[in-house]
């Protein structure tokens, strides 16, 4: 596995957390139980732990730099791909901003919608200038 499909894992994690509104340790152990995650396993578990330990911060800091649009109208791919991002521009360390901004924007591409990419990147710009 690569980084770029540990990333998608990540958020599909976030994803399933905030369907369930459910922000866990348990949670993310049990999505990844049968996943297959050889060589990204730091990566993913750093990734899904600190964005179910930190969600009320990430989401402060998205609520600010998403004016008008607050996270609870957001769609929820798009919040999805946005925690990971935001947790990889807080605190993962060997992930660089730009490279989680641009990341973030290629999930959107596939995930989000036609305006996901250019709103996830408005975002994520100010956070990463923060």
């Amino acid at each position: 596995m690569n980084r770029r499909q540990a990333r998608e894992l990540a958020m599909k994690c976030v994803f399933q957390m905030e369907a369930q509104k459910e922000f866990t340790t348990e949670n993310i152990r049990f999505f990844l139980k049968d996943k297959v995650i050889k060589g990204q396993e730091k990566y993913i578990h750093d990734v899904t732990e600190k964005v179910s330990e930190n969600i009320d911060k990430i989401d402060e800091l998205l609520n600010l730099h998403s004016t008008g649009w607050p996270v609870s109208r957001m769609g929820r791919t798009d919040l999805a791909i946005s925690r990971v991002a935001v947790c990889e521009i807080l605190y993962i360390d060997d992930v660089p901003k730009s490279v989680a901004i641009n990341e973030a924007v290629e999930l959107a591409k596939i995930y989000g919608s036609d305006q996901s990419p250019a709103f996830i990147n408005a975002i994520l710009k100010g956070i990463g200038q923060s």
